[in-house]
């Protein structure tokens, strides 16, 4: 433990070149009792370390010194890829793996590069949910993630939308997907590959049994045509729709997709109106998410679409009259 903290003082050092010992404690959760002896182990063992003394002074080590022993542990290595994604780190349970792992990846660049680096993580951010929504809470993500790396079956319970709407599963797991602030594990089941929302998992049960996973297995190649089949799958009809001039108007306020691409490519009317078509999935579906749009846009067709929008107009009125 203490090995480790040395190295941790040697890295933060020689990456942001003068430290405080409060700064120091700080970073890495001890005392400053504690930064004050690690130092004066760290001057024993040859390290050239010195203190500047004064209210802008600290911890530095003398210039141009640079230590090789930047060696990543497995876990570390592991963590690499959520560099940049502390809220996956922290729900995959890496967050001290990922910290290491990003400090022994700066203190290995030479100082130009270093300062680059901290640059670009300075000013730029990613922060996967969507407006007005909160990212999922995914209790088991950490073990799933687990099995995913070495290759273990897990049991688990599964709660989906149709019925039975609990069912247990012996999952394959493949790899993990996060998209729009929701985790998918991709798994291998005797009918196939599925594709299963984590936070859906109510149980889960680890194995030590391992599985082998196909040779040709591309996680990228999988989500991108799994998504190709789900739009296929998910939008088997057609409404035509008139957009009123007014909503034409704002389209880069609004976040249907399908429709702003529609009235980006159509001619408007004479009246500035844009009459569009756009897919759908099933008309409750279709009229819950066009209701939002009020009056500035209507159905011209299906006529079914047409009376589930009224009977739905109808039901608002017989509730706030």
């Amino acid at each position: 433990m203490r090995s480790s903290r040395l190295l941790s003082i040697l890295l933060l050092l020689q990456t942001r070149r003068q430290l405080t010992a409060r700064e120091l404690a700080d970073e890495l959760e001890v005392s400053l009792r504690t930064i004050y002896r690690d130092v004066e182990a760290l001057a024993a063992a040859g390290v050239p370390v010195y203190a500047d003394q004064g209210r802008a002074g600290g911890y530095r080590l003398v210039e141009g010194y640079r230590t090789r022993l930047t060696g990543l542990t497995e876990q570390e290595s592991a963590a690499l890829f959520l560099v940049g994604l502390p809220g996956a780190a922290a729900a995959f349970g890496l967050t001290a793996e990922t910290s290491g792992a990003e400090l022994k990846l700066l203190a290995a660049l030479a100082p130009d590069q270093r300062d680059r680096a901290g640059r670009l993580k300075n000013r730029f951010h990613l922060d996967l949910p969507a407006w007005y929504q909160d990212a999922e809470d995914s209790p088991h993500l950490a073990a799933v993630a687990d099995a995913v790396l070495h290759d273990r079956r897990v049991n688990v319970l599964y709660r989906r939308w149709e019925e039975p709407r609990e069912v247990e599963r012996v999952l394959e797991p493949y790899g993990l997907v996060l998209k729009n602030g929701s985790w998918y594990v991709v798994g291998a089941t005797p009918g196939g590959l599925r594709t299963y929302r984590v936070s859906n998992i109510l149980e889960l049960t680890p194995t030590e049994d391992e599985f082998e996973r196909a040779a040709d297995f591309n996680l990228s190649d999988y989500w991108r045509e799994h998504l190709d089949g789900f739009d296929r799958v998910r939008l088997t009809a057609e409404a035509v729709v008139r957009v009123s001039a007014g909503l034409a108007a704002r389209m880069y306020d609004v976040s249907f997709p399908s429709l702003v691409k529609a009235v980006a490519a159509a001619e408007p009317e004479p009246d500035g109106s844009v009459v569009v078509t756009i897919p759908i999935e099933s008309v409750p579906n279709a009229a819950a998410t066009l209701s939002r749009f009020g009056a500035a846009l209507e159905v011209l067709e299906p006529t079914e679409l047409r009376a589930e929008l009224a009977d739905l107009g109808r039901a608002l009125l017989d509730l706030y009259t």
